[in-house]
């Protein structure tokens, strides 16, 4: 299968990605940056694109490649209490993992209506199912990503289209860390103060113990190669 892969240049994507080359599908890793794609030297079957999902150019040339499979991988993170959070940032995460993932997939549909086959795969979150404190901006991305996930499989079954949605748990990509130290970017003072309880507590609960990524882009290779899929994938299986 050819398999067109979102956000390919780290975490579950890249992870994803090198799994999915071993396994002898044909995968076009689509990344922000050109310096991410390191990991693709000797491997006859990845392509590398520069793929901004939020920039139609990237989009339209990403779509040329009429995937079997599209894996919406790319997305960003942020977190903070939502009374205070600035609203760029909060729409910064809409943009992308919303309003662009549903951008690069309307691109690669008519390929796949045509041919009257293919899947599309969200990697969404347990965020997507469960939101707590400080998860705000991330968790209604990721629930609005459900709600798209759960409208187009409907849609698009008739048509031969499978769709369908991978909610990881706490996997050690990095991407967690990350999510907390962009909060000292715009918290600070009284405000951080304040929240530091809540934070602590949320940090300890999704960075410690987190788990091996490389079981994670196993199972959602696995789903890339699924016969039949259900709407809904904890990863791993009984997360919830």
């Amino acid at each position: 299968m050819r398999i067109l892969i979102t956000g390919a240049g780290t975490g579950f994507g890249r992870l994803t990605t090198i799994e999915l080359a071993r396994r002898g599908h044909d995968v076009v890793a689509g990344m922000h940056s050109s310096q991410d794609a390191d990991f693709t030297e000797n491997q006859d079957r990845i392509t590398t694109i520069k793929l901004d999902i939020t920039n139609a150019q990237d989009r339209a040339h990403a779509a040329q490649f009429a995937p079997d499979v599209l894996v919406n991988n790319a997305g960003v993170s942020e977190l903070g209490p939502l009374a205070l959070i600035p609203m760029e940032r909060a729409r910064h995460v809409f943009e992308v993992n919303v309003f662009g993932t549903l951008a690069i997939t309307q691109a690669c549909l008519p390929a796949m209506i045509e041919r009257g086959s293919g899947r599309l795969l969200f990697v969404s979150s347990i965020a997507g199912v469960s939101a707590g404190a400080m998860s705000g901006p991330y968790a209604m991305s990721k629930h609005a990503m459900q709600a798209m996930g759960g409208s187009l499989r409907e849609e698009l079954a008739p048509l031969g289209i499978d769709v369908a949605l991978a909610n990881p748990g706490a996997f050690a990509t990095g991407f967690n860390d990350r999510m907390f130290d962009r909060l000292g970017e715009w918290l600070d003072g009284d405000d951080e103060e304040t929240y530091r309880p809540l934070i602590q507590s949320l940090a300890t609960a999704v960075t410690n113990d987190q788990l091996d990524p490389a079981d994670a882009a196993n199972q959602m290779a696995d789903l890339c190669e699924a016969k039949a899929t259900k709407l809904i994938n904890p990863i791993p299986p009984g997360l919830f």
